[in-house]
């Protein structure tokens, strides 16, 4: 069975993706505050955390593994990405897209050859986000069935839910769930977070160029 490992990475929109009202309702929360600091503390984080969210956020990156050859792609946004640039690996092949649109045709066209898919949390996080990022942009889905029922694990098996068993201890049983650093060093993996970039970094490193 092909299977397909992968993870997104997204970025916060600007703020003239947004109109008045808009942007009102994304920072309400810090408007109730009385304090002018506490406002403004609350209204930094708000904008950190809009790359969270598809409908204030983009995909701008996507790397993927086939788990059967160890062969892997990464597509990113770049507008002036120099051929072999960056390919550090020979299994890895690295695909700039111009615009997000072009990004998700890309990865909806490798994703239709496979049978199984490997995420972790995808389900609450990347596939929705994917779902309603091509949505947005009239992208076409290929693979509709990433977000069927919940207790199976095809042909999405999100790790986030097996580690943790569903969830079936809540947030302090035995099988509470961690994140994927903690238990990629449980289990003496190489953890994709130990080398000094997390998804929480992609916004300022897009700002400043340094996302490739």
């Amino acid at each position: 069975m092909a299977t397909l490992v992968f993870d997104i990475e997204t970025a916060a929109l600007g703020r003239e993706h947004f109109d008045e009202a808009q942007w009102d309702y994304l920072m309400r929360e810090a408007e109730r505050l009385p304090e002018e600091a506490a406002r403004q503390q609350r209204v930094a984080e708000l904008i950190r955390q809009l790359n969270l969210y598809p409908f204030t956020a983009q995909v701008v990156c996507i790397a993927m593994l086939n788990a059967e050859t160890s062969r892997g792609q990464v597509q990113f946004l770049a507008a002036d990405f120099e051929e072999g640039a960056g390919a550090a690996d020979p299994r890895v092949e690295y695909v700039p897209c111009m615009d997000e649109a072009e990004l998700l045709a890309a990865f909806w066209d490798v994703a239709r050859h496979y049978e199984q898919v490997v995420t972790f949390n995808g389900r609450s996080f990347d596939v929705p986000f994917l779902y309603l990022r091509s949505a947005l942009l009239n992208v076409p889905i290929t693979r509709k069935d990433w977000l069927g029922y919940r207790f199976t694990t095809e042909p999405h098996c999100d790790l986030a839910e097996q580690l943790t068993f569903y969830g079936v201890s809540g947030r302090d049983g035995a099988a509470r769930r961690f994140n994927l650093d903690f238990y990629c060093k449980a289990f003496g993996i190489d953890s994709p977070k130990s080398h000094g970039v997390t998804g929480m970094d992609v916004n300022q490193l897009l700002m400043e160029g340094r996302h490739r």
